[in-house]
């Protein structure tokens, strides 16, 4: 599976973005599909995940009510809806996927794109 992050930018606090992973390759349908984000001089964190048939969905404590996750099977492309962004929220943000859906934050993704930036002005 290979995977393509794009939709980053700079944007004001409290503004809105929409991140998009495009997958090709193997079963997209098939595959957990998660968001990750890296902020300057921090450890990569999880953010978000969807099971294949997009019925479960996980997310990050520190995002919940603001970020959505979302996937469409049929463009082979999962989403990741950011509003009332803030500054905290810049970094880089990956995709990732996975074959199983054990512990979407903390399971070992075994195909990970990319990444897209986020910068978050105050």
């Amino acid at each position: 599976v290979q995977l393509q992050a794009c939709g980053g930018g700079l944007v004001q606090a409290g503004g809105s973005l929409r991140l998009s992973c495009a997958a090709s390759g193997r079963t997209f349908s098939r595959y957990t599909l998660g968001w990750f984000r890296q902020a300057p001089g921090k450890e990569r964190e999880f953010v978000a995940a969807i099971k294949w048939g997009g019925g479960s969905t996980y997310y990050a404590d520190s995002v919940k009510g603001r970020f959505t996750i979302s996937r469409d099977n049929a463009k082979n492309t999962v989403y990741l809806q950011i509003k009332s962004l803030k500054p905290e929220d810049t970094a880089v943000y990956y995709c990732a996927a996975d074959q199983i859906w054990d512990h979407p934050s903390t399971q070992p993704y075994e195909y990970w794109g990319q990444g897209t930036q986020v910068t978050v002005s105050s």
